[in-house]
């Protein structure tokens, strides 16, 4: 029996479209068990009870790569703290969860490098399931069908607030509304907010996170799919976030705050219940373990 976690992610952080992203320390349980014959599900929707099972297929995948035919398997789903369809990455912990497990079941087969490139040859994109699987903050770019990243380091003193609301977007939705191209102009803005965004959150420069989170790839056109995210988004600022974004394809909004700040949700809590929206806030800190096999469930 093998039981991994894997933590939830936050991607673009503004304007880093499809190439940064965080992992947070909110997480995904799975445990998975090689058996004689069968495929076997526990813990999830009836819906997703049958070989289509995103977790299956990522398992199928990574076993597929090695040349190894399993014969039957059971997977089950512990814990399911990543809220579906809200832009936290809970298709990616789906994913990056059955790449590890199949792994564990290999012998530890691939390194994480090459795990790496099956997530994104699945998932499309690396920004969710790169610090899914590595922890931390990462920058990950696709250059000839090969993932390369690098981590960064952020400056302690921060907290990550996840302000969810109470329905759903999907990702295909989300890309539908997007430019086909961009201008000039819009390349030249975000490329420069990425690069400060990274040098903001390794320098401690908090200050300049406001204009780095500043995005005109996606978050304009987005946003409209969202009831009510003018009025967080302003609310946030007005109440002294260093910087809020809209967490991969949304609908979660992510404010950055001061560590220290005690007051920031209570305020934020308080004036989504005068506005009637029905919205949960999450303070989160950065995970920087990534994927993790839990000892002890191995046998």
């Amino acid at each position: 029996m093998i039981r991994v976690r894997v933590p939830a992610t936050s991607a673009n952080m503004g304007p880093g479209f499809d190439s940064l992203g965080i992992a947070l320390n909110l997480y995904n349980e799975f445990e998975f068990r090689e058996l004689e014959e069968s495929l076997k599900f526990n813990g999830m929707p009836e819906e997703f009870c049958n070989e289509d099972n995103i977790i299956y297929q990522a398992m199928k995948y990574c076993f597929d790569k090695a040349g190894y035919k399993i014969k039957g398997l059971e997977i089950s789903e512990l814990k399911q703290d990543v809220p579906v369809s809200r832009g936290l990455g809970s298709s990616s912990t789906c994913i990056v969860g059955g790449l590890v497990g199949a792994n564990e079941i290999l012998g530890k087969k691939f390194s994480d490098d090459e795990l790496l490139d099956m997530a994104v040859e699945i998932e499309g994109h690396p920004d969710n399931v790169a610090p899914a699987l590595l922890g931390g903050m990462v920058v990950a770019i696709v250059d000839e069908n090969k993932t390369f990243y690098d981590k960064v380091n952020i400056k302690k003193g921060l907290k990550f607030v996840s302000i969810i609301p109470n329905f759903r977007l999907s990702t295909e939705k989300a890309r539908s509304v997007l430019p086909k191209e961009i201008s000039l102009k819009d390349g030249v803005y975000n490329v420069s907010r990425a690069a400060l965004m990274v040098s903001a959150l390794g320098s401690g420069n908090f200050e300049l996170i406001k204009y780095a989170c500043k995005d005109a790839f996606h978050q304009n056109y987005r946003s409209k799919l969202i009831s009510g995210f003018e009025e967080v988004y302003n609310k946030s600022y007005e109440l002294g976030a260093w910087g809020c974004y809209l967490s991969g394809a949304g609908p979660t909004i992510m404010a950055i705050i001061d560590e220290k700040d005690e007051r920031f949700s209570n305020k934020l809590g308080e004036y989504l219940k005068q506005k009637g929206f029905e919205w949960n806030i999450l303070e989160l800190s950065l995970d920087n373990a990534g994927a993790t096999v839990i000892e002890g469930a191995n046998e």
